[in-house]
């Protein structure tokens, strides 16, 4: 990743190099081999008299490609909006018909999720207002997968809410032998909710939200959405109240 930032970087200060126009590069030959070592050198003694010039061309790279993602990630909420916060296969806690909607994608194996479910459940019970939308984004092996297959079948027994707590605050591995344990002790049918994971609907909600994740530059867990604004990564309960009360504000 390094040698790609730099070498990118260095190209970014080859293009300072001042260059013929169109109608010029027509006219004139072009450069010798000699002339084009001659260039070479120069932009070699150039960087080596001034060496943060790799630095700040490695900064503006890294700020242009920030916000060609961010333009990107925008474009995508927008063109998106309705499978972002409306999709009827997302479960969907708070308040239904809240005034905010925050989006968690999240993997039941991811320690920085599970370290958040007490914080956001309580900002969202504390608040009034909040629609959380439920994102399943098993990213982090087959384990993670049968536990969000498992807790999306949870809904036909109408116990999701329930379930996915308990799955987030279960100690030691996720696997089938615990997910199922975890089901059995808040009294869901175990042989029902086998059969429900096999529901191909549940194979389209978890292609669609890896689908959805990547356009909107979210790669790893958790990732929110809220209001215009997507939030990679764990952040602390004054953070999420924050884009919570600037996705309320009206849009000038």
């Amino acid at each position: 990743m390094f040698l790609r930032t730099l070498t990118a970087s260095l190209l970014l200060i080859g293009s300072f190099v001042v260059l013929p126009s169109a109608s010029q590069a027509q006219e004139d030959p072009p450069l010798t081999p000699k002339q084009q070592d001659a260039v070479k050198k120069m932009v070699h003694d150039y960087i080596m008299e001034n060496p943060s010039v790799i630095a700040d061309a490695i900064e503006a790279l890294r700020q242009k490609e920030e916000l060609a993602a961010e333009v990107s990630a925008r474009k995508a909420i927008s063109d998106r909006k309705n499978e972002i916060l409306d999709d009827p296969e997302s479960p969907v806690l708070g308040n239904a018909k809240g005034d905010v909607t925050v989006v968690e994608f999240f993997d039941y194996r991811c320690p920085y999720c599970k370290n958040m479910l007490d914080m956001v459940m309580d900002t969202v019970k504390s608040d009034g207002k909040v629609r959380l939308v439920m994102k399943e984004l098993p990213i982090l092996g087959p384990d993670s997968v049968t536990a969000a297959r498992a807790a999306l079948a949870a809904r036909s027994q109408k116990k999701y809410e329930e379930f996915h707590r308990a799955l987030m605050k279960l100690k030691g591995p996720i696997n089938e032998a615990s997910v199922m344990k975890t089901a059995a002790e808040i009294g869901l049918n175990v042989e029902k909710l086998k059969k429900d994971m096999d529901d191909d609907r549940i194979d389209t909600v978890l292609k669609n939200n890896i689908q959805l994740a990547h356009a909107l530059n979210i790669s790893g867990t958790p990732g929110f959405v809220i209001g215009d604004q997507i939030t990679p990564g764990a952040m602390n309960q004054q953070a999420l109240k924050q884009l919570i009360d600037q996705a309320r504000k009206p849009k000038s």
